[in-house]
């Protein structure tokens, strides 16, 4: 641990706002995302201690490191330096004839359970007159019925998981439920999709803040390029896509413990041209050298599940998305066009 602290300030100076909060404890801007782009003032990357270890996460862009691959980030000379000093401390400890245990330290994980929802309803075995079950038939998710949810009190249920985290009942209402499951399957977080006019439309809830909020982890693999899509439903009809649940697109992306390289994922928008929000994030993922698609002008339909409404198939809009995938400047140049022709 004395190794770890000594490296920890050796690379502070290239941490802003670097600070000790605690006992083994440290609190900086993120050196992944740059945290905050609006308050230079905000700082949420933390290092703790983990048993007898150091890791790191960041509670903007939700990247989680160990304590090495965070130095060698920082600075790869200073990684190699501090690899060689552990290596030759943990060869000096093997030497001596009565090691001196190590302390041992409790910590308790998040316990997740996969029947969060066993109070619920699954769609299927609703009547095919209930209006929760024709809703989501009308948005052609009838292989997903089985792990969909009918929350008649969302509020309610969801103070159940989360003690007092809606303190007002008065507007409770009920929600189709979509869980966020991680790779064993187990619910770490859901999102409530709302039936009528209630706002906001959607609304995530984590079961453990510090997970990143993304939907898919039990269904795809790393051996091929991933898809990345914002709603958990447009991502249901395409192969190996995870959706980030309305968080910010460039941000970095850790799936399965592993940080993601931005030449492994493929970025997929709303086909919304005029949406100034959309145009700021396709621009800035091209910058990050991430591929993007950018739909033919021939796509009149927003988003993925309005194309599969429309009558296109998985194989084709796979397909689409193929034939439009950018990156770098070829990427520049398709959405610059994309703009004009859809001013």
């Amino acid at each position: 641990m004395y190794i770890d602290i000594k490296y920890l300030n050796l690379v502070s100076p290239q941490l802003q706002q670097f600070k000790k909060k605690g006992d083994f404890l440290w609190n900086f801007r993120c050196p992944y995302c740059g945290d905050s782009h609006k308050s230079r003032t905000k700082a949420r990357g933390y290092v703790f201690r983990k048993k007898n270890d150091l890791f790191y996460k960041c509670h903007n862009c939700g990247v989680g490191a160990t304590l090495p691959n965070l130095i060698k980030h920082l600075d790869s000379k200073t990684y190699d330096d501090y690899i060689l000093e552990r290596y030759r401390e943990e060869g000096q400890y093997r030497g001596k004839t009565s090691p001196v245990p190590k302390p041992e330290f409790k910590f308790d994980a998040p316990v997740f359970k996969k029947n969060v929802f066993k109070p619920l309803q699954s769609i299927s075995s609703l009547d095919s007159t209930h209006p929760a079950r024709r809703l989501v038939e009308k948005r052609s998710l009838s292989e997903y019925f089985d792990d969909l949810f009918l929350c008649p009190s969302f509020y309610k249920f969801t103070n159940t998981l989360i003690p007092n985290k809606f303190p007002s009942l008065c507007a409770d209402h009920p929600r189709l439920m979509i869980p966020f499951r991680n790779e064993e399957g187990e619910i770490f977080a859901y999102q409530g999709r709302a039936f009528g006019s209630e706002t906001p439309k959607y609304i995530t809830i984590k079961l453990d803040e510090d997970a990143d909020k993304i939907f898919g982890l039990d269904r795809v693999t790393h051996d091929k390029p991933v898809l990345v899509v914002e709603g958990p439903i447009d991502s249901m009809f395409l192969d190996n896509c995870i959706a980030v649940a309305g968080a910010d697109f460039s941000k970095p992306l850790s799936i399965g413990g592993r940080l993601m390289l931005n030449g492994e994922l493929t970025v997929i928008f709303d086909n919304e041209p005029r949406n100034k929000e959309i145009c700021k994030q396709i621009e800035k993922n091209i910058s990050q050298g991430r591929n993007v698609v950018i739909w033919p002008d021939s796509m009149k339909h927003k988003d993925i599940n309005d194309m599969i409404i429309a009558g296109y198939t998985k194989e084709q809009i796979q397909q689409i998305i193929t034939d439009n995938t950018f990156q770098t400047a070829s990427a520049s140049l398709r959405f610059a066009e994309w703009r004009k022709i859809n001013a």
